[in-house]
């Protein structure tokens, strides 16, 4: 393990995990409790599409995803309220679409295409302080976010319409959220990549799900599992030598696995 951390581009890569799965674990407690993994699945797969479309325009792939994920997860909800349209519909819809983009720009991407192919499967090792920086700075922003908006998420999450009569903003939280879920995938690409970063937002928040009732300890547990999962997930790809983003998601895998033994919910069943 020391030896790990004599090299100063696995600490950059071990920062850039650590804050990558927080973030994905926090934002996974939305998409687990308002049960919509489809709009989830389909932000992530459009940041990717973005970054890929970015890389074969010649522009930053981080603004290419930056844009396609806001993109959709604004192009959703707006789809999703007319009429004869429901949120599956939308989501159906917008994920075919990103994904015939993705492999378009990837198959148009001249030369090897190695940086495309980093985007499928994440490379943490081509982290710099820069991604850091960015990673500290969105994180902060949604651990305050959640923190300011506490109550009314909690009131939203256990009565929508009552929440509703009461005069709390469902639809400028709920836009927030996506946006948000839109930054942190765009940010998290190079950390996990573009076909596993789904796996990493819900299974850590389902692992949460697993071990408490308290919406509180819910956000700490996934933003806990989230890391761990990214870490441990680095550790174990560098010393076998395999994709870092499928490392990570099966270790996350393992925890769901072994959280669904010991959970105090299952057996009060």
């Amino acid at each position: 393990m020391e030896d790990f951390f004599t090299y100063t581009f696995l600490q950059r890569a071990f920062l850039l995990a650590f804050f990558s799965g927080t973030l994905c674990g926090l934002m996974g407690v939305f998409v687990a409790l308002w049960r919509i993994s489809l709009v989830g699945m389909c932000i992530s797969h459009a940041a990717f599409a973005g970054a890929l479309g970015g890389l074969w325009l010649g522009f930053s792939p981080l603004l290419g995803g930056l844009g396609a994920s806001i993109a959709a997860a604004g192009f959703a909800g707006a789809l999703a309220e007319r009429p004869g349209f429901s949120l599956d519909t939308a989501m159906g819809i917008i994920f075919s679409v990103v994904m015939s983009l993705a492999m378009l720009a990837l198959g148009m991407l001249p030369g090897a295409r190695t940086e495309g192919l980093g985007l499928i499967w994440g490379n943490l090792l081509t982290a710099t302080w820069t991604d850091i920086s960015c990673m500290v700075v969105v994180t902060l922003f949604v651990v305050l976010f959640i923190c300011a908006l506490f109550k009314e998420i909690q009131a939203i999450l256990c009565h929508k319409r009552a929440a509703e009569a009461c005069g709390i903003p469902i639809r400028p939280i709920y836009y927030s959220t996506l946006i948000l879920m839109g930054l942190v995938v765009a940010f998290s690409l190079k950390a996990v990549g573009g076909l596993l970063i789904y796996s990493l937002i819900i299974t850590p928040a389902a692992t949460a799900l697993q071990l408490t009732y308290s919406l509180r300890n819910m956000f700490v547990y996934a933003a806990l599992f989230g890391a761990l999962a990214s870490c441990l997930g680095l550790y174990i790809s560098y010393f076998l030598d395999i994709p870092t983003g499928a490392s990570i998601v099966m270790v996350a895998s393992s925890m769901l696995m072994i959280s669904m033994l010991l959970s105090k919910k299952q057996k009060m069943q």
